[in-house]
């Protein structure tokens, strides 16, 4: 296994993952350093190649509730209160596959701007300024483009939510997605 490749074509997609979880840019760079550094060590030890993506994102995500606790931001919660510690990668994985033909699926601009924003990672602010656009109308945009992706996953598939709102499961609906 090429750890190089696999981490170039990872490694936006980690970051986008990191941005949604952290909120300061330099926490965010600072935990993908590590990430790549866990990965450029550990991942010769991943058995079977078609469990790259799991392994990096549960990477990823170990890695991200070190950080939080490492900081001591969570001194007084414990572990089964914190609402990443119940993601479910499986499913997340499955799903993750049809995330990009589903945006595709959108019209151009929502496509480009989810494609920019969401699987390549670049901040709403770089987006908006590089467009000329205004970053609150960006952010109106980017939330209507996440809702119309939503409901092209929801004309596919029928979700099941955990008592935290977390995807616990997932089944395609009778008339069938032929889209991922």
């Amino acid at each position: 296994m090429n750890v190089e490749k696999v981490w170039i074509e990872y490694r936006a997609r980690i970051k986008a993952f990191l941005h949604s979880k952290v909120s300061n840019p330099a926490d965010v760079d600072e935990l993908l350093q590590e990430i790549s550094i866990k990965t450029f060590t550990g991942i010769s030890a991943l058995d079977d190649p078609s469990k790259t993506q799991s392994w990096l994102f549960q990477t990823a995500n170990r890695t991200i509730i070190d950080f939080y606790r490492k900081n001591g931001r969570a001194k007084d919660v414990h572990p089964e209160d914190l609402w990443y510690s119940e993601d479910e990668p499986e499913i997340r994985q499955e799903l993750e596959r049809c995330v990009e033909p589903f945006i595709a699926a959108l019209p151009s601009d929502t496509a480009q701007l989810l494609t920019a924003i969401d699987i390549k990672g670049q901040s709403q602010k770089d987006y908006a300024a590089a467009h000329g656009l205004p970053y609150s109308t960006l952010k109106t945009r980017v939330k209507n483009g996440r809702a119309a992706l939503r409901s092209v996953f929801e004309n596919c598939c029928k979700f099941s939510l955990d008592a935290r709102g977390n995807l616990s499961e997932y089944h395609s609906k009778t008339n069938g997605c032929d889209k991922c």
